[in-house]
């Protein structure tokens, strides 16, 4: 009888599931009464073959286990069945939402432990149709290939996330839809802040964003109303694209060093205009008038030593009580990071790496040069294959805009070789914002905004270093649009005041080159341009697909940063329109871009080939030979280009036998009509898009989505504060043109050469607001995870996808040795160029903080 019972305790014991729970509560106190009154979390697994759901088990000791930070729960689980499970249901019945990380179960019939890797937000069943959630397990199956048992769960959890496109969202919503981009003006508080509607229509076309539903404005019901400025970090996403608690403490660490650096600094240069009460927040800033103090004696910087004192000795903060119930909110260490509590001037700046070993590299030709091939727009120089260069611009709507730079103009500075030579020998190349900039001239100079449309030609010199050659500047003709423009061509200069205004108008040149980069390259092409893969990839493609499972980590912390963007940065009156020249007509100027956005294009070998700064051939190593061999963007980029296609290769191939599953997953299928027909929709009948019948085309399709997410981000943004952080290489405004000869302007040019210059270029108050900015938006957060890098090892159970991934990591490291050779050789002089710079913006991996270098999986800044 003894040994009968204790036979029968083992087959009990058998069948009890051991499982391992770890999750992070907020409501600590909240969820004690809860566990009082008897509302408990519980927990059942499903059945991978049946379906069934097994007895429902609860957390224990709730009170005792909760702490801080992580809690471990363990569980147990009454299960009868021969295989494991493959699913789970959850229930909260706290009156408070908890953060469900994971769920490790053990003693099944596999002897290797059974991961659901959850990392999700679960609030109270009421909040749910089903009053549960549903968690898998960390298999991976194309539809075709579902047990039978998860089928219907996995169509619940998609329809769950699609939503019913109606009412306004809630902080516990998981939906992803699309939206037009309405939601930037504010029209029930006059015209200065009403701007177009961006997407939706052939006029203004432009991705979608995320769907909030909020209601529409009194004044205009096509615009969505707006939430306070102050209110920004509570703007709609789905809860589970929220930013973490660490990356939470570094928004707020920098709002408080963008207040406290940027507005109070800023602000102080003209004391005698504002009052204090601008300390109050950023709305200030958002509401404050830049024009009226433009020309104020105290918003000048004199010299270029002033413009260094930022990093040398910064200016004295007062005192505010809102900065200090932020300091509050942000961890010690982020403190000590940011924003020094120990008497040090808030508002020094770190030392940009562009003046860090030479204060005066910057005004070289060689470094503005380089600076197009190693800095942070290298993606818009094209080789010249037309001279003079002609305009695409409608002759009816602008009159003549093609160029007016002769051969006579840089005959002198091309080794002897005439333009036709330079040409044939790829030795001509222009940076060209003429076009891109013109449609909105006219009324961005009837702004505090004075500046030109520039064309920039390039030499290409013997040592592959490229030299500017000519610039021309162009304004809009007094006589209207149709008469054409007014331009002026200037060549190289070192003495006097032609030497100033050659500098001026390299300056010129940037400051296009710096509004295009943040609009266009930065802000369009990889912020709204992945956002529609974001919904869409949430919305069609289950969490068990392999693609999600492929593309997941290259979404991170994306869409609320766009959202707090669309809150703060290009919202009409926004930052970005206070601190870039083209101001109110920024989304505009965007929205004109959008237009000749091709999907295909951004694929790194694409574009080299576009710009023609490569061609096609199969003998290079990447398919395309560069024109430019020393070409630190390409060169690297094209290493990382070939490391991710490599990888996504071998990954799609573990799961698609041939072109035929392709065509037959109808997950995928779905997921990338929504892409062309909703996301991307103003563009849906372009001839471009990829049928997405083949393997090739799904590799080539994944391999540009994680490219533009994560390398080439990395690449146009993690640059700006170290080389835009000091304004004179970079100024992103021009306040007014070239003084004519004999008018005081003119004199003092030559006179006093510095002050001229800066007084041309941003002033003292947008520079400090404008470097605040791009300091903050070039640092890596403490929770970065980097490119080879998943933020859980156990993210699938397919031996044979860890095993690739291992050797894209590995990849990657070794493309970081080979950049770290590159940079130390001195026969590839673009790689460091006057300024003794490194290009290390593709290198893969990065600590905390300012440093130039690091490629984060997703767009997460």
């Amino acid at each position: 009888m003894a040994d009968e019972g204790m036979r029968k305790r083992m087959k009990v014991e058998e069948k009890k599931v051991k499982g391992t729970l770890v999750l992070m509560d907020h409501h600590s106190i909240s969820a004690t009464f809860d566990e009082l009154w008897g509302r408990r979390v519980s927990l059942r697994l499903i059945s991978t073959g049946s379906g069934e759901v097994g007895k429902e088990t609860y957390l224990e000791k709730w009170v005792q286990t909760v702490t801080k930070g992580e809690s471990t729960f363990k569980v147990e689980f009454d299960w009868e069945e021969d295989v494991a499970p493959g699913a789970f249901l959850i229930i909260n019945r706290h009156q408070k939402e908890f953060y469900l990380k994971t769920l490790t179960l053990t003693n099944l019939p596999d002897p290797d432990p059974l991961h659901f890797i959850c990392n999700s937000w679960v609030y109270n069943e009421e909040h749910y149709n089903n009053r549960y959630r549903i968690f898998f397990s960390n298999q991976t199956y194309l539809p075709g290939k579902t047990p039978q048992g998860l089928l219907g769960y996995r169509e619940e959890e998609l329809k769950e996330l699609r939503g019913d496109g109606k009412g306004k969202r809630e902080e516990w919503d998981r939906v992803y839809d699309y939206d037009v981009y309405n939601d930037l003006s504010q029209p029930d508080k006059g015209a200065e802040l009403v701007r177009p509607v961006f997407g939706g229509t052939i006029d203004r076309p432009y991705p979608r964003r995320c769907r909030t539903g909020r209601p529409p404005s009194n004044a205009d019901p096509n615009m969505e109303t707006r939430i306070g400025i102050l209110h920004s970090l509570e703007i709609y996403v789905p809860k589970d694209e929220r930013f973490s608690e660490v990356k939470m403490a570094d928004v707020y660490a920098y709002g408080l060093k963008l207040v406290s650096q940027g507005l109070l600094p800023g602000f102080e240069s003209v004391w005698d205009k504002i009052s204090d009460e601008i300390v109050g927040g950023l709305e200030k800033i958002s509401n404050h008038k830049f024009e009226s103090v433009s020309s104020n004696k105290f918003n000048e910087f004199s010299s270029f030593q002033d413009v260094l004192n930022l990093y040398q000795g910064g200016l004295p903060v007062p005192k505010s009580s809102v900065l200090e119930s932020l300091r509050e909110k942000i961890p010690s260490e982020f403190i000590r990071e940011l924003l020094r509590s120990d008497g040090e001037n808030l508002s020094k700046f770190p030392l940009p790496q562009v003046i860090g070993a030479d204060r005066s590299a910057w005004r070289t030709d060689e470094e503005f040069g380089r600076e197009l091939l190693a800095g942070i727009c290298p993606v818009v120089i094209r080789r010249l294959q037309e001279f003079p260069p002609s305009s695409e611009l409608d002759p009816m709507k602008f009159g003549n805009q093609n160029s007016t730079i002769t051969e006579d103009h840089i005959r002198d500075q091309m080794d002897g070789l005439s333009v036709w030579e330079a040409m044939t020998n790829n030795r001509l190349f222009i940076l060209d914002h003429h076009d891109p900039l013109m449609p909105y001239l006219r009324g961005i100079n009837e702004t505090s905004t004075k500046t030109y449309a520039t064309r920039t030609i390039l030499f290409l010199q013997k040592n592959s270093i490229l030299k500017p050659i000519a610039i021309e500047l162009s304004r809009p003709h007094p006589a209207g649009d149709e008469a054409g423009v007014i331009s002026t061509v200037h060549t190289p200069a070192s003495d006097g005041a032609k030497g100033t205004i050659w500098l001026l108008a390299k300056a010129y040149a940037n400051v296009n080159d710096s509004g295009y980069h943040q609009l266009v390259c930065h802000w369009l092409h990889t912020h709204a341009s992945i956002e529609p893969f974001i919904i869409a990839t949430n919305r069609q493609l289950s969490v068990l697909h392999p693609i999600h499972k492929l593309l997941h980590p290259h979404f991170r912390d994306t869409m609320n940063i766009n959202a707090l963007s669309r809150q703060t940065l290009i919202s009409a009156g926004g930052l970005l329109e206070k601190t870039v020249f083209p101001d109110k007509y920024s989304l505009a100027m965007s929205c004109n871009m959008y237009k000749k956005w091709d999907f295909t294009k951004q694929a790194l070998p694409a574009d080299l080939i576009d710009r023609g700064m490569a061609v096609e051939d199969s003998t290079s190593p990447h398919g395309v030979r560069l024109l430019i061999e020393d070409y630190p963007f390409a060169v690297d980029g094209l290493e990382i280009w070939s490391a991710i296609k490599s990888w996504v290769h071998d990954y799609v191939h573990i799961y698609y036998q041939d072109d035929e599953e392709i065509q037959n997953d109808n997950e995928l299928k779905e997921w990338w009509d929504e892409v062309r027909t909703k996301g991307h929709g103003d563009l849906k009948n372009e001839s471009w898009w990829p049928k997405m019948q083949t393997r090739e085309e799904l590799i080539q399709s994944c391999t540009i989505i994680i490219w533009v997410a994560s390398a080439l981000h990395a690449a146009v943004n993690f640059g700006q504060y170290p080389y835009g952080g000091y304004l004179p290489n970079r100024p992103a405004m021009s306040r007014r043109f070239l003084p004519e000869p004999g008018t005081p302007d003119y004199e003092e040019l030559e006179k006093n050469p510095e002050k001229a210059f800066l007084k041309t270029v941003t002033p003292q108050l947008q520079s400090i607001l404008g470097i605040s900015l791009i300091e903050v938006l070039s640092r890596h957060s403490a929770d970065e995870v980097y490119l080879g890098e998943r933020d859980t090892a156990e993210w699938t159970a397919d031996k044979q996808a860890l095993e690739a991934f291992e050797r894209f990591g590995a990849h990657l490291r070794m493309i970081e040795k080979k950049i770290d050779e590159m940079n130390d050789d001195k026969k590839l002089m673009n790689r460091t160029g006057p300024a003794k710079m490194p290009y290390t913006l593709l290198y893969p991996s990065s600590e905390i903080g300012l440093t130039g270098r690091g490629i984060p999986n997703s767009v997460s800044i």
